[in-house]
């Protein structure tokens, strides 16, 4: 008989969890909103999907997107100046999560995984245990559901570090060659241009990354899509000059008018395994690697973590999941998981000289520049050109 596992969470991780176990193991997913509340509810988030994210994606035969928006490219703006244009490796895509979650669920459901619409809280999840051989948290950045203990090297921060200010736009010409901007304006935040598909076709996603109480956080209060637009307008034409240009003040909106968020996280790593009841509990996603969105890694963790954990309950398909299966996952995950948080938290804080002229020299040398994109592909790579001595003083 297959072992039972419940994922809850019908987000990025879990929902390729339950494409990679749903073969070898008997899958429940449990969430709390169906297909058509999210398909037609507020955006959930921003998202980009590396090379390496959808490697695994393919692996795991997930649903194939649209191509003719892919990202090939990352251009780096500091203060005014526009320093360089850096090519990736492989291209990356953004797709709506409302269009891609919904579908996935249905798809999966076609394929035989059930799903439970539920909300789920802690005293339920302890119900849950009984009925099953594993709990996987994937509740994400509202989790977790159960008290996984705070990794607190990792999480050094007790409050936001950014106010996280995000729209779906039409009418912005896009960057050519096609890519993410990214923006960055000292001790005010960043912004972030994504070239993204939904279902109403290609956008812009334009992605404010603020100091809080900064100039640059304008937006407080605004719930309504029209002053949303008219914000962001006035935005652009003050603060960020290259985007204002490209902007068609005519046909210059949101997708649709629930297109915008406004939110902000208090990063936090814990550690992704619990024993309750006798029983192991696994965290993975956002709901124990929490990231500030600063540096566009949330998807590309998750999944990374998802397919960790995969490999790690393959390998313990026929043993007692316990502790020790638990202590697995983290060994696996752990390297990388401090990589991307360092280097994350780094990016919250004043850049480094070190790294400021790592810039300037991509925008004079362009192997230089495509090191320099290939950063948010290759997170180990940014670790690396941020934390040059870590080889060196015992630091992973």
């Amino acid at each position: 008989m297959k072992k039972r596992i419940c994922i809850i969470g019908s987000g990025t991780a879990g929902l390729q969890l339950a494409y990679a176990l749903k073969e070898d193991f008997d899958v429940t997913v449990i969430h709390h909103r169906s297909p058509d509340q999210i398909r037609s509810g507020r955006i959930r988030s921003t998202q980009v999907h590396f090379g390496s994210t959808r490697t695994r994606e393919n692996r795991f035969n997930m649903p194939k997107w649209e191509e003719r928006s892919l990202i090939e490219s990352i251009h780096i703006t500091l203060g005014q100046q526009k320093l360089f244009v850096g090519k990736l490796k492989e291209p990356a895509l953004s797709v709506d999560q409302r269009f891609t979650f919904s579908h996935c669920m249905r798809d999966l459901a076609e394929k035989g995984v059930p799903f439970r619409l539920e909300r789920i809280d802690k005293e339920k999840a302890e119900t849950l245990i009984d009925e099953f051989d594993l709990i996987i948290d994937c509740t994400g950045k509202t989790g977790p559901v159960l008290p996984f203990a705070i990794e607190k090297d990792l999480s050094p921060f007790q409050a936001p570090r950014r106010k996280c200010i995000v729209g779906y736009f039409v009418g912005v010409k896009p960057t050519q060659p096609l890519g993410i901007g990214v923006t960055v304006l000292p001790g005010l935040g960043e912004m972030f241009e994504i070239p993204a598909i939904t279902e109403q076709g290609p956008v812009t996603i334009l992605f404010i990354t603020a100091v809080p109480h900064s100039e640059l956080d304008g937006f407080k209060g605004i719930t309504q899509a029209d002053e949303f637009v008219r914000q962001m307008t006035s935005t652009a034409q003050t603060f960020f000059p290259d985007i204002d240009k490209r902007i068609n003040a005519q046909h210059f909106a949101l997708c649709d008018e629930n297109a915008f968020l406004q939110t902000a996280v208090t990063p936090v790593v814990r550690k992704p395994y619990l024993m309750l009841k006798n029983k192991l509990v696994i965290g993975c996603g956002d709901s124990v690697f929490l990231n500030d969105p600063i540096t566009g890694q949330g998807c590309n963790l998750t999944s990374f973590c998802a397919e960790q954990l995969y490999e790690t309950l393959i390998d313990h398909k026929d043993a007692t999941w316990d502790e020790q299966t638990g202590e697995a996952y983290w060994h696996r995950t752990k390297p990388f998981v401090k990589k991307v948080t360092e280097w994350t938290n780094a990016m919250t804080l004043p850049l480094p000289e070190h790294v400021v002229q790592l810039l300037l020299q991509g925008a004079q040398n362009q192997a230089k520049a495509d090191e320099i994109a290939e950063w948010f592909a290759d997170p180990s790579t940014a670790h690396q050109a941020f934390f040059p001595t870590s080889a060196t003083n015992g630091r992973e």
